[in-house]
């Protein structure tokens, strides 16, 4: 059994004080020297490429939740790829040791996942799921359209009280 030494995890360390270091000083550099134009659209809460106007029981496109969907399961089928990225060369040692075909199995079994995530990927493209096109562009439009009416009668109100 090997001995426990605390400078094996100094890498580690390292490693977690670079990330952090690299996110505090991004923050930091962003407001030093960023643009500090504040508008009222800049200002305003945005979710999913909608404009968060109307209630919370609006109906939305179902492409939100397609696309969303297909995000989630192509995200975790590569996810499932680095474990055997990892195991990898240790099935192709283990093949040459002991003459059974781990490390070929696993290739031909991981090309077939990938081959699954192509058609996969094909068959959602040809379905028109990533395709926005005119009718997303009206929607906003007439989104944009209902805004400026909103702000026009916001301000005029804000007019009227004062």
């Amino acid at each position: 059994m090997s001995e426990y030494n605390v400078f094996d995890y100094v890498p580690l360390a390292i490693m977690f004080l670079v990330a952090a270091g690299f996110g505090a000083s991004q923050l930091l550099i962003t407001q030093l020297i960023g643009p500090r134009k504040r508008t009222a659209t800049k200002l305003m809460p945005y979710e999913c490429g909608k404009d968060p106007v109307g209630g919370a029981r609006d109906k939305f496109s179902i492409k939100f939740y397609t696309v969303a969907v297909i995000f989630l399961l192509f995200d975790i089928e590569v996810l499932f790829i680095i474990p055997f990225a990892v195991a990898f060369k240790s099935l192709i040692a283990a093949e040459a040791s002991s003459g059974v075909y781990y490390g070929t199995i696993a290739f031909i079994e991981i090309m077939v996942f990938i081959a699954t995530l192509i058609v996969g990927y094909l068959y959602v493209w040809k379905k028109g799921t990533f395709d926005w096109g005119m009718q997303a562009r009206a929607e906003a439009r007439e989104e944009a359209k209902i805004m400026a009416k909103q702000r026009r009668e916001e301000h005029a109100a804000i007019k009227l009280a004062a």
